[in-house]
């Protein structure tokens, strides 16, 4: 199987490094070279992806194709290509036209009745404002008065183009949902644990919740996948709190670092699933989980005598990233460490039989850095209220 891989930033480097645990040849395709997931690619072409006269000489003769980024014509021009070419393209336009807008989302939201938190002016301080378009913690802010927000956003509030809603505290999970109508799986939920800036910074899997709380998150997520008539794969973000489930964000795309987790944790790859949907139908024998082995994924940034935890944002402008096993205790790293590098960053990935080892062995791999790189200083953030 040769899968052409169109984006090289965050979904890139997911999506090419579960299509080598898959076993198949990646040929990742952007606009720039040096890519973070150019490291993890078989062949790589640099290539105007919104030009679909590019676009055979750049993917060459790939069997399948996944889409890697949120460019509106780039997309538009995959798909013409894709149906041009009879090449299978892992992307379901009806549905991202929704996801990929909070605003629509939050429409479809209202509509469905799917439980969201509260909008303002219908509920009190602290309020989490994002923009109203794109996926992800870019932008988001959190606001304590009414003061602040109107100043923020002054002249133009309330804004039409943002999404402004009460601030949960609960803990936040994943699920991915992926199918077609009437065949849909549920993946493994995770649970999240964001950066001061709201940036997703590790996963942990198999989650925490209650098998109740699994099981209503998972019969929401088939609601929404059911309404929206989803061919393909769904991130469904959730806040668990005050025993009921709030949907943050939906994303009808390949997401990155939950699909990672998941893999270690049941040995599921959504990438091949993710063929099943495009190609052939799906086996309905396969199992919906499986090891369920402890999996902790998280993001290090190391400068100077200094270790951070950070969102996986720090991993999108540090070049390429290699595949590192054994990476100072971690069973795996995607990382641009190399001797005598200062700063470098890193994901890394543990597993063991249950959560308490997994944790163990974690905490080995960051002692056993702070030894190495004499770290005098280190920093795990959390959102400031």
């Amino acid at each position: 199987m040769r899968v052409g891989v169109v984006g090289g930033k965050l979904q890139g480097v997911e999506a090419a490094y579960l299509a080598r645990k898959a076993g198949w040849e990646v040929r990742l395709v952007d606009r720039k070279p040096g890519m973070p997931a150019s490291g993890l690619c078989d062949t790589f072409a640099q290539a105007d992806v919104t030009d679909v006269h590019d676009l055979g000489k750049a993917l060459g003769a790939v069997d399948f194709i996944i889409p890697a980024l949120e460019d509106d014509r780039a997309l538009e021009s995959l798909a013409h290509w894709s149906r041009q070419s009879d090449i299978p393209l892992a992307f379901d336009p009806p549905t991202y036209a929704v996801t990929s807008s909070k605003l629509k989302s939050a429409e479809f939201f209202r509509k469905v009745g799917i439980p969201v938190p509260r909008p303002w002016p219908h509920c009190s301080f602290p309020v989490l404002a994002k923009p109203g378009v794109g996926s992800g913690s870019k932008g988001v802010r959190v606001f304590h008065d009414l003061d602040s927000m109107q100043n923020w956003f002054a002249p133009d509030f309330p804004p039409t183009d943002w999404i402004l809603e009460e601030f949960l505290e609960g803990s936040q999970h994943s699920l991915e949902v992926i199918g077609r109508p009437g065949n849909y799986r549920l993946l493994q939920v995770t649970d999240l644990e964001v950066d001061e800036n709201f940036d997703c910074k590790r996963v942990i899997a198999p989650s925490v919740l209650p098998p109740d709380a699994i099981a209503m998150f998972g019969k929401l997520s088939l609601t929404i996948a059911e309404a929206l008539e989803l061919h393909g794969i769904m991130d469904v973000e959730a806040m668990y709190s005050r025993g009921e489930f709030k949907v943050l964000e939906i994303d009808a795309r390949l997401p990155s670092q939950t699909p990672t987790a998941v893999y270690w944790s049941t040995g599921l790859n959504m990438v091949r699933f993710l063929q099943d949907v495009a190609i052939s139908p799906i086996d309905e024998s396969s199992p919906a989980e499986n090891l369920k082995c402890g999996v902790v994924y998280e993001h290090i940034y190391v400068r100077g005598h200094k270790l951070e935890t950070r969102g996986e944002g720090i991993m999108t402008e540090c070049g390429p990233l290699k595949l590192q096993a054994d990476f100072f205790g971690a069973d795996e790293a995607l990382t641009n460490f190399a001797s005598g590098k200062d700063p470098w960053i890193a994901t890394l990935i543990f597993s063991d039989s249950d959560q308490k080892q997994t944790r163990a062995k974690r905490d080995r791999c960051i002692s056993e850095i702070i030894k190495q790189f004499k770290i005098k200083e280190v920093v795990d953030s959390h959102p400031k209220f």
